[in-house]
Parts: structure tokens; sequence; C-alpha cells
């Protein structure tokens, strides 16, 4: 059996992969594979995050949902105050930002998307882009063939089944190297699992998300992240509705 390898990965989406119910506000899919190294996540990431809950919610059980904190619901009603929302989301943000970890991400804009050229769903085309940008960042670090770890929020069984078969056709080599990619393996995790890397992939998806729907509004998450994008100054930069690097 291989050798485990240097790093974890943890995938987030904002937005459905629906094409036939459009969201007019959100028109976008946005996938988000966030690597960590497991040293870096162990010894600084999870501390960093533990103490944050700790200053604001006096216990760790609380998860740091994008949505909820968003619409200051569940445990986050606390933010309807302006000034503890000013203070929770200025340590937030400093907190993701000083995190060491990269991010492989994919936005597909629903309306610009070609089908005829891309006939599977946004899950399928975000999901290639994404772990073929992984494999390239690992390729560089010299971890091809050792064993890696994928884990994705459970949705349903059956959407989980779809998902896990496209990923198996993609690490078969249905991407576009036109190679295999070794040792990688996929996991579906409850949100209520409390991972700290998992809360880190939901609060960018939606960021990354905006960045493309409306690149001219205020975008503070974004620009604490921004840095962590894989070529991110190349992101932008559209290909029939799909913006990725």
């Amino acid at each position: 059996m291989a050798a485990h390898g240097n790093y974890i990965f943890y995938a987030d989406e904002s937005g459905d992969h629906s094409l036939t119910s459009v969201d007019p506000a959100y028109p976008a899919f946005s996938l988000s594979l966030c690597a960590f190294r497991k040293i870096d996540y162990c010894s600084r990431i999870i501390p960093g995050f533990l103490r944050f809950k700790f200053k604001y919610f006096g216990h760790d059980a609380v998860v740091l949902h994008e949505r909820e904190i968003r619409k200051q619901i569940g445990a986050f009603t606390f933010l309807t105050d302006i000034r503890a929302r000013g203070a929770f989301m200025e340590d937030l943000t400093a907190l993701v930002r000083d995190s060491r970890f990269a991010i492989f991400a994919s936005v597909i804009d629903k309306h610009d998307l070609k089908l005829d050229l891309f006939p599977s769903n946004p899950y399928g085309i975000s999901l290639r882009i994404c772990l073929q940008s992984a494999f390239k960042y690992l390729e560089k670090r010299n971890e091809i063939g050792l064993v890696h770890h994928f884990i994705f929020e459970k949705r349903g069984i059956k959407e989980d089944q779809e998902l896990e078969l496209e990923f198996r056709r993609i690490i078969d080599g249905e991407n576009d190297l036109k190679i295999e990619f070794p040792n990688f393996h996929i996991h579906f995790s409850d949100k209520r699992t409390n991972s700290t890397g998992m809360q880190i992939a939901d609060l960018t998806a939606r960021p990354i998300g905006l960045r493309i729907v409306r690149p001219s509004q205020a975008n503070r998450s974004y620009e604490a992240i921004a840095a962590k994008l894989h070529n991110y100054k190349r992101f932008s930069r559209p290909s029939r509705g799909i913006y990725a690097p």
C-alpha cells in the first residue's frame, strides 16, 4: 500500500448545478477545492479556528456555515448587532487570510455555458478542472503516487453516488491530461462533523463565485483569499462560461 501524502483536500460548492432553474441573483456554480499541508492543518489552522470559536461562542461545537453567517441565523443571530458583526467578520476574515492553504476553483456562468461543447453538468465540469489543478500541484511537490484524500460534503445518496462516479471517471483518465490520477480517494462527510477544512471550503466558495457574478461589488472575503487561488492572476479569464485558471 502506498504511503499517505502530505496534503489533505476539502471541497464545497456555492449555488446549485441545475441548468434549468437559474437564480437571477446568483446565476453561477462555484466549486472550491482547498488543499492543506497536513502539518500546517494540525499545528496552526485547527488551533486557530478553535481559539476563534471559543472567543465568540465559548465552545467549539458551532459549525461556521457561510449561509448562516450571511443570513445571521442559528448560532449567528448575535451578528444583527452591527458592532458585534464588524468585530466577528474582521477576525474571521483575518483568520482565513492568515491560514496557509491553496485553493483550486472553478466558476460556471450558467447563462454563458455552451451546452453543445460541455454537455455534462456544471459540477462535473468544475470537478474535472479542480482535480486536474490539484494533480499538477501535487506533481510539482513530488507527491504523485502517494495517497491523497478528498473530502466532500454529503448531499444525499443519489447525489453522492453520481459525484463519486464522476470523480472515479476523472481519476481513471477521463480528463484533459488524458492520464490517471493514482491514489486519489473520495470521502463524504456530514457538515455536522465540524471539520475545519470543510468549513474553510464553505467559507471560500461563495466569495469566489461573487467575484465572477458581481465583479464590481466590494468583496472583502475574496480579497482575503485571492492570493491562495491557483494561478489567481489568470482566474478571471472566461472560456465559454467557465472561469478557471
